[in-house]
């Protein structure tokens, strides 16, 4: 069970104590066990500082307190503080990612259902789509749909998503995607065929926690020719 410590303390020599966790993360590196760290100042007490540290479990917090260069810093640190620091020990019982839910609740939609309303809630009005198969970038989400709908207008097709990463407000989703051929694309009959491909994409959301920008990388090549458009090239 992912385990979580918050550091509470108070110090008017936050710029020491900053360079004093660089200092840790070097000395450590390959060896302490967290696996995420946040720094937050208190927007009404600048004095006032709560370090939130992550672990895969109690257990390796544990092995990372044992270190010797965690307990070096740690007694530097409190030399800084007003005081002595307090600490809130937390097993995780709940982390959702919503962006990272969202992209994935993304990918269902569009492979799914008899229309893409529901993407209303997912992607922002002045979504700003990025393709390399198109000479000019999709502005707007009714734009947007018309170009989902090609894709579904010609293909029954399924997302299968492979990685997910989340980075501040951008998340990069691996997927692969398999579909049969059932109706016009790009001018391209129907026949039949089953064809699959695989991509990256990476959404950045807004404020309010929609979609408003994305890229897409994808072997549009390799979908081609399945489809015996272009002939296979020989490597």
């Amino acid at each position: 069970m992912t385990f979580v410590q918050l550091i509470d303390c108070r110090t008017n020599r936050f710029e020491e104590m900053d360079r004093l966790m660089d200092q840790w993360v070097e000395q450590t590196r390959g060896r302490r066990t967290a696996t995420h760290t946040v720094v937050g100042k208190d927007r009404s007490d600048a004095e006032h500082v709560v370090e939130i540290v992550e672990f895969p479990s109690y257990e390796e917090a544990v092995r990372n307190s044992q270190l010797p260069e965690t307990d070096r810093i740690f007694r530097e640190m409190v030399a800084l503080c007003d005081g002595t620091p307090t600490f809130t020990d937390l097993d995780v019982v709940r982390d959702a990612q919503l962006n990272t839910d969202s992209a994935r609740r993304f990918f269902e939609v569009v492979a799914t259902g008899s229309d893409l309303s529901p993407v209303t809630g997912l992607v922002e009005e002045h979504y700003h789509d990025h393709d390399p198969a198109n000479e000019q970038d999709i502005i707007g989400l009714d734009h947007f749909r018309r170009e989902m709908d090609v894709w579904r207008g010609g293909f029954d097709f399924s997302f299968r998503i492979e990685d997910q990463i989340a980075q501040e407000d951008r998340v990069c989703t691996r997927w692969s995607w398999e579909g049969t051929h059932r109706g016009d694309f790009l001018g391209i009959p129907a026949t039949g065929k089953k064809v699959s491909m695989t991509g990256t994409t990476i959404f950045r959301f807004g404020g309010n926690g929609k979609i408003v920008e994305g890229w897409w990388q994808y072997d549009r090549l390799g979908l081609m020719t399945q489809l015996g458009v272009v002939e296979p090239t020989d490597l």
